[in-house]
């Protein structure tokens, strides 16, 4: 006989799993930010500082995200997107919870998302929407339907 329960428990897992990692990769983006900031700050000035961070970024993404999927355990094509794009969503919510906290205006935190003004964070996004399936499908794991 099939538990019922095991479905919601799976998913419920998988959930945390999602959600620690998550946590990992923002608390490694806020390291990152502040050694953006330190480093490349001085050097190219604040906007192209925080554009070329997101390709660095998005590469740190890439590698946390191929040295958890595993553990996430996240099979099917869709819940790994479904994952990425919570992910996508909680960043954002952090980003403008952390951005309005140091009281940045809404125009220095939409800068940042505004392509035609050579803003790359959706690129960043796309990419880290895309990470559980690009690290699955390069680690090998299984659809198991």
């Amino acid at each position: 006989m099939v538990n019922p329960q095991a479905p919601r428990e799976n998913g419920t897992l998988l959930a945390a799993r999602a959600f620690a990692v998550w946590l990992l990769l923002i608390t490694a983006e806020v390291v990152h930010g502040i050694v953006r900031t330190l480093v490349l700050t001085p050097a190219v000035g604040e906007f192209r500082a925080r554009q070329l961070g997101v390709f660095t970024g998005s590469l740190l993404i890439l590698l946390i995200t191929a040295l958890t999927i595993r553990w996430i355990r996240a099979r099917r094509p869709r819940t790994l997107l479904m994952i990425g794009s919570a992910w996508v969503v909680l960043t954002v919510a952090f980003e403008i919870s952390l951005g309005r906290m140091m009281s940045y205006s809404w125009e220095r935190l939409g800068s940042d998302y505004n392509l035609l003004e050579g803003g790359l964070l959706p690129i960043g996004f796309v990419i880290m929407a895309t990470s559980p399936l690009i690290a699955a499908r390069l680690r090998g794991t299984r659809n198991y339907g």
